[in-house]
């Protein structure tokens, strides 16, 4: 049995409305949907495809070595200016 991975996904909207997710655990790993539910479906696509890649592609593979990160969540803030 393969063991689990789980990947931070940050998840934005954008002007247009359309959800972003991000995995900045795997560089360039992203896609936009309608909706949460298309987007969790679509990340999870990416999120493998991401993994196939860096399996055969030794280029990629160094690019999650040296560019990849984990985000701690820290909070949000809306800042207003006068």
């Amino acid at each position: 049995m393969a063991a689990k991975k789980e990947f931070k996904v940050i998840i934005e909207q954008d002007e247009d409305g359309y959800f972003v997710a991000s995995v900045p655990a795997l560089p360039g790993c992203h896609t936009q949907a309608k909706s949460i539910h298309e987007l969790r479906k679509r990340i999870r696509e990416a999120i493998s495809l991401c993994l196939e890649v860096a399996k055969t592609d030794a280029q990629y593979s160094k690019q999650v070595r040296e560019f990849s990160y984990e985000p701690s969540f820290v909070g949000l803030e809306s800042i207003q200016l006068i």
